[in-house]
């Protein structure tokens, strides 16, 4: 059985973020939070790479690839996701994420449920940025429905 696209391409999405964050934390820079933005780039390179197969194989139907674009993002958010719940319970869970919170823009005391819920919701609303921009971009290349 033949694994779709979209998940090899989210798969991809998780492990350039998955191996960019163990680079921050090894490196000791994972309280620059500026630097947990450029999360996008590999989001961007996912989605991208999906766009580009689809074309070639001569799917230029717009809807079409934007919900395999959408697939794409959202199936790299949640495999990223569900690592972060794992690694953040192999850390230290609660105590982990609050010395996480402290360095980024959550407030209060969460917990790895919390941060974990926010964190998804921020990484749909970039899926749907992204794959909105990237549609914009290749828009030309989409016969008119």
């Amino acid at each position: 059985m033949k694994i779709p696209k979209e998940i090899r391409n989210g798969f991809y999405i998780f492990l350039g973020i998955a191996v960019f964050f163990l680079l921050m934390e090894v490196l000791g820079l994972s309280h620059l939070f500026y630097l947990r933005l450029l999360n996008v780039l590999f989001i961007f390179y996912g989605v991208n790479r999906t766009l580009k197969m689809n074309l070639e194989e001569g799917k230029n139907s717009f809807v079409p690839n934007a919900i395999s674009a959408t697939i794409t993002s959202f199936s790299g958010v949640v495999f990223s996701i569900i690592a972060l719940l794992i690694y953040s319970h192999a850390k230290g869970g609660d105590a982990y994420v609050k010395s996480l919170s402290e360095a980024f823009m959550f407030g209060g005391d969460p917990s790895v449920s919390t941060y974990v819920l926010c964190l998804f919701f921020e990484g749909t609303a970039s899926c749907v940025i992204v794959t909105l921009m990237l549609m914009l971009y290749w828009n030309n290349k989409y016969k008119a429905d």
